[in-house]
């Protein structure tokens, strides 16, 4: 009877031993499929939290009485395309058009694109969630659901008043672009800057300062796609947060002012912001880029026409309808390739380096994107390529939101608490 402890201890020891191979294969199974989903770019995009910063497409909510959750119907980005791509955040780009608003008109046209977005959230719960954090996108991801997040695109929504933006920032706005393609009070634009017809205020007024202030106060990104580069560089210069380029690409590759020179990246890197990358045609090829100035002076035509023509029945030209000029312009001209877009992440990584770049792409605001690239759903083709080109698991999380999110964290973590 005393030896039956010793005998049940020898029987547990050979149990142990005959099932150590099978463990063994086991361990060694799981760390091959591992291996396997480190290098398999499919598996690296699915396994990422992917993030957008810039995609236009509340005009179709507000002008269209579009649901997200419809059939794409000429659009880039929906519910379904964005799931297909593995997009589990969006920031969507709250644009006044100042070609059509007055500047004291901007906030009420601002807050009907941000009640559009927010009506899309109440709408359907059940797959969408409002964000205000990178923590909420976290969340959200892990609940399966798709975060929803607003940055005004144009200062020129503020209408020179630091009450509306820290409205704003209490709607949800959690990102501002200083300027759009127009020169605002109190910065400078790249999109009219040798315009001698525009006053320009060399970089930012006195004001413009003021602003950035204001948006590190509450913890609002400050974007600085479109601005002039001496704004730029007046922004370095104020800012005590890290700064995002919502939608730019490099200009040492694509000689476009919207692009940012070298220097701009490194000045990026030295913020530790993050560059996300456009995928317009025109920011990414330099000959589509020729082309498409080429066509400059008829499509002003075109759309001065339109102007008038909805002006003439006392109403302002919906987005769809200017875009629907520039799509068949974008058209003539065909699709610029590929591997432009790649080259610019590829040239961002190089000068800014890996921790400085993400996604931008500004859909629904481009009239095509390069070949390859129909919607959202053919976001897992950029991870392809570029793993293709050496870059591996733990670059391509952080290109596809980790830089971001890491900016968007310490943007908020520097606030005062207190919108």
């Amino acid at each position: 009877m005393k030896r039956q402890p010793m005998f049940a201890s020898a029987m547990l020891i050979a149990a142990l031993l005959l099932s150590q191979p099978y463990a063994t294969a086991q361990t060694t199974q799981s760390n091959q499929n591992k291996s396997k989903s480190m290098t398999d770019p499919l598996a690296v995009h699915n396994s990422a939290i992917v993030i957008d910063t810039h995609a236009d497409t509340p005009q179709r909510f507000v002008d269209e009485h579009w649901n997200f959750t419809d059939p794409l119907n000429g659009g880039m980005l929906n519910y379904d395309s964005a799931k297909q791509g593995n997009l589990g955040a969006q920031f969507f780009s709250i644009w006044v058009d100042p070609n059509q608003y007055a500047a004291n008109a901007s906030a009420h046209r601002t807050l009907s694109l941000i009640d559009g977005t927010l009506e899309q959230v109440r709408h359907h719960p059940d797959k969408l969630q409002l964000c205000l954090s990178s923590d909420d996108i976290i969340a959200t991801h892990n609940q399966g659901k798709f975060a929803v997040l607003m940055g005004i695109e144009g200062g020129h929504s503020i209408e020179n008043d630091l009450g509306l933006l820290r409205d704003y920032y209490r709607l949800g706005v959690r990102y501002m672009t200083l300027t759009w393609s127009n020169t605002n009070s109190w910065a400078d634009s790249s999109g009219d800057i040798d315009d001698a017809k525009i006053h320009h205020h060399n970089g930012l007024t006195p004001f413009g300062k003021q602003v950035v202030a204001e948006m590190n106060r509450l913890g609002m990104m400050v974007d600085i796609s479109h601005v002039s580069d001496k704004t730029f560089w007046d922004v370095i210069a104020t800012t005590r947060t890290p700064i995002i380029a919502s939608h730019s690409s490099a200009r040492a590759l694509t000689n476009a002012p919207r692009n940012m020179t070298d220097e701009m990246l490194l000045a990026m890197k030295k913020n530790n912001g993050v560059v996300m990358v456009n995928f317009f045609p025109a920011f990414i090829d330099e000959n589509w880029r020729r082309a498409w100035n080429a066509s400059s002076e008829e499509r002003k035509k075109a759309q001065a026409a339109l102007t008038a023509e909805y002006r003439s029945k006392g109403m302002a030209v919906t987005f769809i309808a200017s875009d629907k000029i520039d799509r068949e312009f974008a058209a003539k001209i065909g699709r610029a390739p590929f591997n432009s877009l790649i080259d610019h992440f590829d040239h961002v990584i190089k000068i800014a380096g890996i921790d400085h770049v993400g996604i931008g792409t500004d859909f629904d605001g481009i009239p095509v994107p390069p070949a390859g690239i129909d919607s959202a759903a053919d976001l897992p083709k950029i991870t392809g390529a570029l793993m293709a080109r050496g870059y591996t698991a733990e670059d391509m999380h952080k290109l596809l939101g980790g830089n971001l999110l890491r900016v968007f964290r310490e943007v908020q973590a520097a606030a005062d608490h207190n919108p």
